[in-house]
């Protein structure tokens, strides 16, 4: 505990000596039915409205107009710009792994839901197949750091993410805008907002881009890969039928059908193929020679295919002076299909397509009461249901004639007892519904002393039906059934919660505590393909949170600092076998974590804004077994142990006619492991990533000149040991990227 509390002096030390920035935690706008005042960032971060200086916990938020300036298009735009934030692309950039404070996902499988929740609009998004595109016409982002199991519940075990997108107001508006960038880039994205009556408000917002792919293909007649082609559209409908009633409708698709993603597969000693080639005499095994980083000479690039329907009712309704119900419900239905050439060759040692395809439903009703004196009350119940089907295929050497007759059949997979030139296939319906009931509550002890708790009761039940898994040759024959039709079962019940105290000195400083508990449900392991005892169940995962902070300035000086310490227990991890192959979802006994984050925001003048993210981290195990290695002093995965963020903005002129403002921003990340062996091989070194645009503003006329990772680092988001097929897998970061866009308002 004590290296905790060092860890927050030390931030605070850093953040007091130097002011720099990130561009993005900027002033949001209000919230539903909130009134702003000018200069002040409100958020429904804890389901009322209300300034973010007043919420006693580690909260970055990020406004639409910062979102449009910094240009965030996706995951690790996000992340490169909150403190303690990560992800990880193992299957791409549209399936990201986030990590806060070293709470992470350590599984790439697509039945799963991670340890950070992302929410749209308050509707949970818990699997992969439900993402789509969330970062356009966005009113703000909001990231809670630190279990949120009162009024967000289960999964929140590292924190939540908010993507709030624009609602619709009563004034007729818009704007279109229009892009072009490097690597053949164009895109076009834009809004209109219709008064239809007194009562009623409609918004139409879209977004398109087109990109060819930035992972060159040397392989004569194939295409780049990390391509862009996607599209999104969303309409909303605001009805006011009165002073005490309002209903928003959202209803929204998207479709993503690039090339797929690159990587970089680095051969071993014996090549990609270790060698299998050469010891059946059909080849060489492939040591890609000749070709840099960001280049491959891949054969498998089929196009992915990632589509989302959702549809998101919300109603606020006031029963009186000081009590207001409010109903969310949620309806999504999504469908995945990632073809990953996973050796990254011209061989076919290793492809895996994998299938995610799914819906759900989600319902939560809340009574909040709050009459401006002592007592402030929130009770509600929550209701989610989530249907998926999964398929994973496992694609081994099936470009190898085993049996050396010239040709690749049926017949060389079953001439050998080590899967060669085999197709293993996983196929299963996986059913989860949860159901929970929650309470909040604040007792004002004075005015400057408030008293908070809150309890949620969970009720989980899961199913994974069918599990089967089988061979077939590579011309799809049948070969024999390795998992008959298997089904697990769970069922469990978690009281999760928070109790805290905060106190606004008389400077106007608010200082806070608490003590929190976060809860992650339990998992099915997809990864099941050769014996039914696979296919386990893991453990729920539980984290006892220790939190103090303060929160002090103004709008032109503010800081914010939060030091936290945890005790990490049965956290979820893939574990292979390396004698079999076999891979089992089990617990991680104990893990502990601390650190400390500092923001700051300065403002000298209108014209000048400064800004840091400074995140500190230690994160270990303490106990536990992984893949047959005790783990205990191993970093935890995407845990680095500092994460920076800093930048400017200057208007160099500005007059009743327009503005020319100047951006720079910078990010850092330490060294981190994407694995809890803490391979050395595979330890991501530390990296900084730099942008810088400009925004020249004449009336309704916006043009903009953007740049990002300017001096083109190259660095990774995901890195496995697949040594047993000759290689290590890398999924390559994004490299430089520059435009240009106009934006016309209306």
């Amino acid at each position: 505990m004590f290296a905790s509390f060092k860890a927050l002096r030390t931030c605070a030390a850093i953040s007091a000596s130097a002011i720099a920035f990130a561009p993005g935690l900027a002033l949001a706008q209000a919230p539903d039915g909130a009134e702003q005042p000018a200069g002040e960032i409100v958020v429904t971060a804890q389901k009322r409205a209300e300034r973010a200086a007043d919420v006693p916990l580690s909260l970055s938020v990020l406004g639409g107009e910062a979102l449009d300036a910094a240009r965030l298009t996706q995951a690790d735009d996000l992340a490169m710009r909150i403190p303690n934030l990560r992800f990880s692309a193992t299957v791409g950039e549209n399936t990201p792994i986030f990590a806060l404070r070293g709470v992470s996902m350590s599984d790439f499988s697509l039945n799963q839901a991670g340890p950070v929740a992302v929410y749209y609009d308050e509707v949970y998004k818990g699997n992969f197949a439900f993402l789509g595109l969330a970062l356009y016409d966005l009113q703000r982002i909001e990231v809670l750091r630190g279990p949120q199991g009162t009024l967000y519940g289960k999964n929140t075990t590292g924190g939540a993410i908010n993507y709030l997108a624009a609602r619709p107001e009563f004034e007729n508006s818009g704007y279109i805008k229009a892009g072009i960038g490097n690597f053949g880039r164009v895109e076009a994205n834009g809004a209109a907002n219709v008064v239809i009556s007194p009562t009623l408000a409609a918004r139409v917002a879209f977004t398109a881009a087109r990109a060819d792919g930035w992972f060159r293909n040397r392989l004569p007649g194939s295409p780049n890969l990390s391509g862009t082609r996607e599209y999104g559209v969303r309409g909303s409908l605001l009805w006011q039928p009165s002073d005490s009633a309002e209903l928003v409708l959202r209803l929204s698709t998207s479709l993503q059908n690039p090339t797929n993603y690159g990587n970089y597969s680095k051969p071993r000693e014996d090549g990609v193929g270790a060698g299998v080639y050469e010891a059946f005499g059909a080849g060489q095994s492939y040591f890609r020679q000749g070709l840099g980083i960001r280049e491959i000479e891949s054969n498998y690039t089929p196009r992915r295919h990632a589509r989302t329907w959702s549809a998101a009712l919300t109603g606020t309704f006031k029963l009186g002076d000081a009590l207001t119900l409010t109903t969310v419900t949620g309806w999504d239905k999504g469908s995945l299909f990632v073809p990953e050439d996973t050796d990254g060759s011209p061989r076919r040692t290793l492809e895996i397509p994998y299938t995610d395809r799914g819906t759900q439903f989600g319902q939560e009703v809340r009574l909040t009461y709050d009459n401006g004196g002592a007592l402030s009350l929130i009770l509600g119940g929550h209701y989610h249901r989530e249907d998926l089907f999964n398929a994973t295929d496992l694609n081994f050497w099936t470009d190898l004639d085993v049996d050396g007759n010239g040709r690749v059949d049926v017949d060389d997979c079953t001439a050998n007892d080590s899967l060669l030139a085999c197709v293993i296939s996983n196929r299963f319906d996986q059913d989860k519904r949860s159901y929970a009931l929650f309470g909040d509550a604040r007792w004002k002890l004075s005015d400057a002393t408030t008293l908070r708790g809150g309890l949620r009761f969970t009720r989980d039940t899961g199913a994974q039906l069918g599990l089967t898994s089988s061979i077939r040759g590579v011309d799809g024959q049948f070969v024999t059934t390795l998992i008959a039709p298997t089904d697990r079962r769970f069922a469990a019940s978690n009281l999760s919660g928070k109790l805290g105290i905060d106190h606004r000195l008389a400077g106007g400083a608010l200082l806070f505590a608490s003590y929190s508990r976060g809860y992650r449900a339990s998992g099915f392991n997809a990864q099941a393909f050769f014996d039914a005892s696979e296919a386990g169940v893991a453990k729920p995962e539980t984290i006892d949170s220790f939190e103090a902070g303060a929160k002090l300035g103004g709008r032109a000086l503010s800081l914010s600092l939060t030091g936290f310490h945890y005790l990490y227990r049965n956290q979820q991890f893939l574990s292979v076998n390396a004698a079999d192959a076999t891979q089992t979802l089990v617990n991680l006994d104990k893990s502990r974590i601390y650190g400390a984050e500092a923001e700051v925001e300065a403002r000298p003048d209108d014209r000048l804004s400064l800004q840091l993210g400074l995140g500190l981290l230690h994160a270990r195990a303490t106990q536990g077994t992984i893949s047959g290695l005790d783990v205990a002093g191993n970093t935890l995965s995407n845990a680095p142990s500092l994460t920076a963020n800093a930048g400017i903005s200057y208007a160099v002129w500005a007059d009743d006619t327009g503005s020319v403002t100047l951006r720079a921003d910078a990010a850092y990340t330490s060294a981190q492991f994407f694995e809890i062996v803490n391979i050395p091989r595979l330890r991501q070194p530390g990296y900084a990533l730099l942008g810088a645009g400009m925004d020249w503003v004449r009336g309704d006329w916006t043009l903009s000149l953007w740049g990002r990772n300017l001096t083109d680092q190259t660095y990774f988001t995901s890195r496995i040991d697949l040594s047993g097929f000759g290689f290590d897998y890398n999924h390559v970061g994004t490299p430089r990227t520059f435009g240009a866009s106009i934006r016309r308002g209306f």
